[in-house]
């Protein structure tokens, strides 16, 4: 059995408050009764799951299988063989996607590496994706855009689905990596800004334009976990509360009065992000 990361777990990218993205994978030993295996396996990854969630001296920590294949209507748990036939078949661009930061850090050693094998192709095409999966990918981040952000709030300081935030610089590496990662193996990375500095060094980002993403995609992080220890709880807003937001201020190390100076920075970095993400995403 092995425990594959996903999301920013995946990425070596969690943060205050971040839940765990993962799927889980057995392979039934020789001999064994693969229904009794898959109970088992099942019985496991769930027991998993309510121990990490249980009160303790830690924070309790949501391990969430929702990346897996079907999302929430599919098998908790498959078996190497049942995830190399649902992505022959079924998977769409988007799963490849998610795939990008799949990486079986738990379990036995020779499955986490056949697992490796199985999804290395799809996620990283020698060819890189076609026309119509780009398309699809620009769709799909278009819907999320257009649905995704909570009513009323700023388009501007939206931690994660603002401009210039974190879902404008992941998907625009991302996309990069689905495209070239086939062709250049320093961008088989599951780590965001490892994935930048490779794509700068194999010419596809300019590199000014590569710094501009990863200083966003640093300022923002920084900013979300000041929010969520100010709050307590995670947050993706800039805080509209004049104390939260010199609260906020004071964890990232400006002098008492100067949150409007947080916020311009803030404003003057992910704009120069999202000039980026227009030029090398959408255009």
């Amino acid at each position: 059995m092995a425990i594959v990361a996903m999301g920013r777990y995946g990425g070596f990218e969690l943060s205050y408050g971040s839940d765990a993205d993962v799927m889980f994978v057995h392979d039934p030993v020789e001999g064994a009764d693969p229904q009794a295996a898959t109970t088992y396996a099942q019985t496991v990854a769930n027991e998993i799951r309510r121990l990490l969630a249980m009160p303790a001296s830690d924070p309790p920590l949501e391990v969430d299988a929702g990346l897996r294949p079907e999302g929430k209507q599919g098998a908790l748990v498959r078996t190497i063989d049942s995830y190399a036939a649902y992505y022959a078949k079924w998977s769409q661009a988007w799963e490849f996607q998610a795939l990008l930061r799949a990486d079986a850090v738990v379990g036995d050693e020779d499955l986490r590496r056949r697992f490796h094998d199985l999804v290395d192709p799809l996620r990283f095409p020698v060819h890189g994706i076609s026309h119509d999966d780009i398309m699809e990918v620009r769709r799909i981040k278009a819907r999320v855009d257009d649905e995704r952000l909570p009513r009323g709030a700023d388009p501007h300081l939206h931690l994660k689905l603002g401009r210039g935030g974190l879902a404008d610089i992941e998907w625009t590496v991302q996309l990069l990596q689905m495209q070239h990662a086939g062709q250049h193996p320093g961008l088989r990375t599951p780590r965001t800004l490892d994935a930048l500095r490779a794509a700068a060094e194999a010419g596809l980002l300019e590199p000014a334009d590569a710094q501009a993403l990863a200083r966003a995609w640093r300022s923002v992080s920084a900013v979300r976990n000041a929010v969520t220890l100010v709050r307590g709880k995670p947050a993706d807003q800039m805080p509209r509360d004049p104390r939260e937001r010199a609260a906020v201020a004071t964890v990232l190390g400006y002098k008492p009065g100067e949150s409007d100076a947080m916020v311009n920075d803030y404003l003057r970095t992910t704009r120069r992000a999202r000039s980026v993400v227009d030029r090398v995403f959408w255009d």
